[in-house]
């Protein structure tokens, strides 16, 4: 490379993401009085928030509604009976979810209310309240564009097209981050911007490159491994929510996909069609199946034996028949060959009260939700004329980095909130992932701008010059550039096999010698690693990224494996190919998993219980005040 160059920036707080929790952190942190901040983002418009959504995208939070009786605890005790999460953070989700919910509405988001303003709510799975509400199939859409317009308005500093990908701490303390700035690159050239920092909140989503079959739209990619090397810890990094998802068009096939009854088809190397449920179930066993996804649509354990049955059967015909699987809203399946009748009393029900007990499939989608229709249409896929190809598809990181009630990871000033941070277990009701953009961002803008004093990070006091650590990083990546490019056949590789053996369905044998092949090429990435061309440099640095969150994905999950079998999202085969079965544990158990000595490992800890408040004013507004006037860097 002949033309290299290095940009030096100072903040005392940078937010790295373009989601609804940086945009959300960042905008907090300028109302908290802090100036000296800003948005880093490898895309504006990129990220999982902007670009992905469902039928009716959920946003979950207490419930408002005309008669429903909630309260905090009820809401954390929910939270938190998902298993592994810490009851603290949950009663943090908790409270603070209507403080968050409204600032939304305040920006503009659309949550329906009635006459009066009341807003409705419904039920939405693991939720014993009607504690949902959405804005439609784009929920998370309009909170992030809402939030970047109130960003832009404050004239918040938004450094654009730099790909974060490393971080560098001194003494457990986040010191600066390094990246690649895209827009200059070329094929002689490039320019590393090394920025340093006092506090990083970082946002970056779920970690999504682990797997090939996934939902989250196309580009995002998450950059969990950069805060695993930097030396935070990971939080049950083994579960995930995966689904029935198109793939042409990356978007979830629940709700009233499903409960208009399609018909499922699967088509061989030669073309040829069948409707393949039947070879598993009768036809009208796999009819209610059906109706039962759009309540039910993330794979689980436990429902193996109900609705679960069908993501089985998918991930059988296409992960090990190798064949392709359509759903088909043209036709009716034949298990309703004689009439609606024959549907089981919830599905014929929800149907009638729907006004769509006739026609076919698309008919009953034009009636019950046309939007649903328009969405496809408007992605080149007219589910009119076509078939609708999906696949059982990654679509949620319920783990992540391990934080504290304030959103911290162990390195101190190194924050994480959205996706990318590990507050949920087993499993969480549907839609609480918006609210933890929202509250976890806002605790961590809280936490520094109450507990630190803003000023220019000193980076003359470094270890190792910023100059010294970005000439290093260059050497090593032009090490890495040459004949034999190999990047992309490992990434396909590693995803593909990801999706096969360490997904809803976990081989353990698959899984560990995944584990192993995964770790070589972590240990050894400049050795076995190389492109072509400078330009493939976000390909590189991603797939890096992706394999040191591989690794610790996978220890998680072999120990996760032997200690509580199948459970949650996943069925685990062991040896003899038969799934496990699930361990019960008495304890609230969260599993840990870190670097030790270069490998990660994981174990685990019982976490806290929902704390009890005393809710005694006076108390309360006494240390309230305190807090806010205790301006010191910790």
């Amino acid at each position: 490379m002949e033309k290299i160059s290095y940009q030096f920036l100072e903040y005392d707080t940078v937010v790295v993401g373009s989601g609804a929790a940086a945009f959300n952190a960042v905008d907090w942190l300028y109302d908290l009085g802090r100036r000296n901040i800003a948005l880093l983002t490898e895309g504006i418009s990129m990220g999982t928030s902007r670009n992905t959504g469902s039928d009716k995208q959920t946003y979950y939070k207490l419930s408002i509604g005309f008669q429903d009786h909630d309260s905090i605890f009820d809401m954390a005790q929910t939270l938190y009976d998902g298993e592994g999460v810490d009851g603290a953070i949950a009663l943090a989700e908790a409270a603070n979810s209507l403080r968050c919910f409204y600032k939304l509405a305040n920006l503009g988001v659309d949550f329906p209310t009635d006459e009066y303003g009341v807003y409705a709510g419904y039920k939405t799975d693991h939720d014993p309240r009607q504690r949902a509400t959405s804005a439609g199939p784009l929920t998370s859409r309009y909170m992030t564009e809402a939030l970047e317009k109130s960003v832009k308005a404050k004239d918040i500093p938004i450094l654009d097209q730099l790909l974060a990908f490393h971080i560098y701490k001194e003494e457990n303390r986040v010191r600066g981050i390094v990246c690649l700035n895209k827009k200059k690159l070329s094929d002689d050239g490039l320019e590393l911007v090394v920025i340093a920092v006092n506090q990083v909140i970082w946002c970056t989503g779920g970690p999504s490159a682990c797997y090939k079959n996934v939902v989250y739209p196309a580009g995002h990619t998450g950059m969990s491994g950069a805060v695993f090397n930097a030396g935070a810890d990971g939080a049950n990094l083994q579960e995930w929510q995966y689904g029935l998802a198109s793939i042409k068009y990356r978007w979830n096939v629940s709700g009233t996909y499903q409960q208009v009854l399609p018909r499922y088809v699967s088509v061989d190397e030669n073309g040829v069609e069948r409707e393949f449920l039947n070879d598993y179930m009768t036809a009208e066993e796999a009819v209610n199946l059906v109706f039962l996804k759009g309540y039910q649509w993330p794979f689980d354990a436990d429902k193996k034996n109900g609705s679960s049955r069908i993501d089985l059967c998918v991930y059988e015909e296409t992960a090990i028949k190798g064949r392709r699987v359509f759903m088909d809203f043209r036709k009716n399946p034949s298990g309703l060959e004689n009439g609606l009748k024959g549907l089981s009393e919830e599905a014929y029900t929800y149907l009638e009260k729907s006004d769509a007990l006739f026609g076919t499939p698309i008919m009953r989608l034009k009636r019950m939700n046309p939007l649903a229709i328009e969405l496809y249409r408007n992605h080149g896929i007219d589910l009119e004329t076509e078939l609708l190809e999906i696949s059982v598809c990654a679509q949620h990181h319920n783990g992540g980095i391990l934080v504290d009630v304030n959103w911290e990871t162990c390195v101190k000033g190194l924050y994480v909130a959205g996706e990318a941070a590990g507050t949920f277990g087993v499993h969480r009701p549907g839609g609480a992932a918006l609210n933890s953009t929202q509250a976890g961002s806002m605790r961590a803008a809280q936490h520094i701008s109450y507990t630190c004093k803003e000023q220019l990070p000193d980076r003359t006091s470094w270890d190792i010059q910023p100059e010294e650590l970005a000439e290093k990083i260059v050497r090593e990546l032009q090490d890495m550039i040459g004949d034999h490019a190999n990047v992309f056949d490992i990434r396909e590789e590693l995803q593909s096999s990801m999706s096969k053996a360490a997904a809803q369905v976990r081989d353990l044998e698959k899984l560990d010698a995944l584990r192993k092949k995964a770790e070589d090429y972590r240990v050894n990435f400049k050795d076995k690693v190389r492109i072509e061309t400078v330009r493939t440099l976000p390909v590189l640095l991603k797939t890096y990224d992706m394999i040191v969150t591989q690794c610790a994905v996978l220890q998680a999950m072999k120990e996760s494996a032997e200690l509580f079998g199948s459970r949650g999202s996943c069925l685990v085969k062991g040896k003899n190919g038969m799934y496990l079965e699930g361990k019960s544990e008495k304890k609230n158990l969260r599993l840990v998993t870190q670097k030790q000595n270069g490998r990660f490992v994981s174990f685990t800890e019982e976490v806290h219980p929902v704390p009890q408040g005393g809710e005694w004013f006076e108390t309360i507004w006494t240390e309230h005040r305190t807090l806010r006037c205790s301006k010191t860097i910790q």
